[in-house]
């Protein structure tokens, strides 16, 4: 299974945020990449941010960025663990 552009776009947008400070948010400008503007409002149509600029994380968005964190970790842990050996 491969990730459209769009979802890695979502992807790389909860990553943004800070999930230590559930009252850290981000704003996604007007003058930011289109993806990123496009992935925040369709974050937000799906319930995982507050607003259509970025805002805050829901209850949703939060679980799925601490997840979508670890993963990130996970991945990055063992991409270095392997070009050590």
């Amino acid at each position: 299974m491969l990730m459209s552009p769009e979802l890695v776009a979502e992807i790389n947008t909860l990553l943004l945020f800070n999930v230590a400070d559930p009252q850290e948010g981000i704003k996604i400008h007007k003058d930011a990449d289109p993806s990123l503007i496009a992935a925040a409002g369709r974050l937000h149509g799906k319930g995982l941010v507050t607003q259509p600029d970025g805002g805050y994380l829901t209850m949703l968005g939060r679980e799925a960025a601490e997840h979508l964190q670890m993963a990130h970790t996970i991945v990055t842990s063992a991409l270095e663990a392997s070009s050590i050996s």
